[in-house]
């Protein structure tokens, strides 16, 4: 990843912050506010927030499968994303000592990780763990103290005890060649800091007058990871085929699907008609607006054709080589609208809060969801037939 870039990327605690409280002032002096008409609009779960804390991989795929469980039962849910944040974040300490420190701790994740997280410890309902926040004294998850005291003792758990933060990195490269053994018991410590900071995760719980423990919970609610495929579209892999996205946030290194980038927003297409929404997975840091849109720049819409063709592809891989595109949020888009001018629009679920004109929805243009999207994450039952058989052979 390209640091100097880190400032505007959205889904990091300060930035992501001081993007909400920027846009949220200057959203009350915004002129000419667009005017949009509905095309299709799907239910949707309440509005989140991630505060500040760079989980919205956590909030924006629990609210995806909010919107799934919605859609299938009828039912209103509220996931709780401190217990998907308490779990992923050992998984992901886990992980980095295993590969002896050559992997990234980060507040930041995917969809994948939700899924891996459900499939494997199960979930529990908003109000069975402390409120975001609320075992640090503030209204929402506040990480700029608890994250980087996690990650200072994961990193600790491979490099002698004498090591300063300022030879950190040495002492973990140098343990590392030597074949240096983990400290013992160090996932109790790392384990405690989670606790105090998000809430410890319940053995069991009671909802709606029934106990359940998290994985018996998750059961009820008919989540099944296998239900659900990510998709891709990236030169430098072949198409119609299974790859990983090289991405900082996506640690678990699990499959998408790679396919040219007109069919994978066909694919997007079909799932809204057809009634399911989307989570989203791309980069946001140069585009939101505080009118509440996303927009691509005139002088690059000038540049492209009408339709996605080769064009759009290239441009979508020469702009992820440079880095000027990251994958840094993940959201929910469950509906389509036109503009004033008929020009088409996505219609997405933020997790900032009831920020904005919209009141924490944002209308992203399709041109650019098409150039600034890393994956999409839905239903394989959304897909096109053979599409469909096609993902059904991982």
């Amino acid at each position: 990843m390209n640091y100097k870039l880190l400032t505007p990327i959205l889904c990091t605690v300060a930035a992501m912050a001081g993007a909400q409280e920027n846009l949220q002032k200057q959203a009350k002096d915004a002129e000419e506010q667009k005017t949009f008409t509905t095309v299709k609009e799907l239910p949707i779960t309440s509005i989140k927030n991630q505060y500040r804390s760079g989980t919205c991989w956590a909030f924006g795929t629990l609210g995806y499968l909010e919107s799934e469980i919605l859609r299938r039962t009828g039912k209103t849910v509220d996931l709780c994303e401190m217990f998907v944040v308490n779990k992923d974040y050992m998984d992901n300490a886990v992980h980095y000592v295993r590969m002896h420190g050559f992997s990234q701790i980060s507040e930041g994740g995917s969809c994948d990780d939700v899924l891996d997280v459900i499939q494997r410890h199960g979930i529990c309902p908003e109000d069975a763990m402390p409120a975001p926040g609320s075992l640090v004294g503030d209204k929402g998850a506040n990480f700029k103290v608890f994250f980087p005291e996690l990650t200072e003792a994961v990193r600790r758990a491979i490099v002698p005890d004498d090591s300063t933060a300022a030879d950190l990195v040495s002492a973990q490269k140098a343990a590392t060649a030597i074949g240096a053994v983990q400290r013992p018991h160090w996932q109790d410590s790392v384990q405690a800091i989670i606790d105090r900071n998000v809430g410890p995760c319940p053995d069991t719980f009671t909802y709606e007058g029934k106990n359940y423990t998290p994985q018996a919970f998750a059961q009820s609610l008919g989540i099944n990871a296998d239900d659900y495929v990510s998709l891709t579209s990236y030169l430098h892999h072949p198409f119609r085929r299974w790859c990983v996205i090289e991405a900082p946030y996506k640690w678990r290194l699990k499959p998408s699907y790679n396919i040219p980038i007109d069919e994978l927003m066909d694919v997007l297409d079909r799932a809204l008609e057809a009634g399911y929404t989307v989570a989203w997975g791309g980069d946001v840091s140069g585009g939101l607006t505080v009118k509440g849109t996303a927009e691509l720049p005139d002088s690059l819409v000038a540049l492209l054709p009408n339709t996605f063709d080769a064009a759009w592809q290239a441009q979508r891989q020469e702009q992820w080589d440079d880095w000027r595109f990251t994958y840094d949020h993940v959201m929910l888009i469950y509906g389509k609208a036109v503009d004033e001018h008929g020009k088409p629009y996505y219609m997405v679920k933020n997790t900032w809060g009831e920020v904005g004109p919209y009141k924490g929805i944002w209308y992203m243009a399709r041109d650019y969801m098409a150039l600034n999207t890393t994956y999409i994450f839905l239903n394989r039952q959304a897909l096109p037939k053979k599409l469909r058989k096609a993902v059904e052979r991982l």
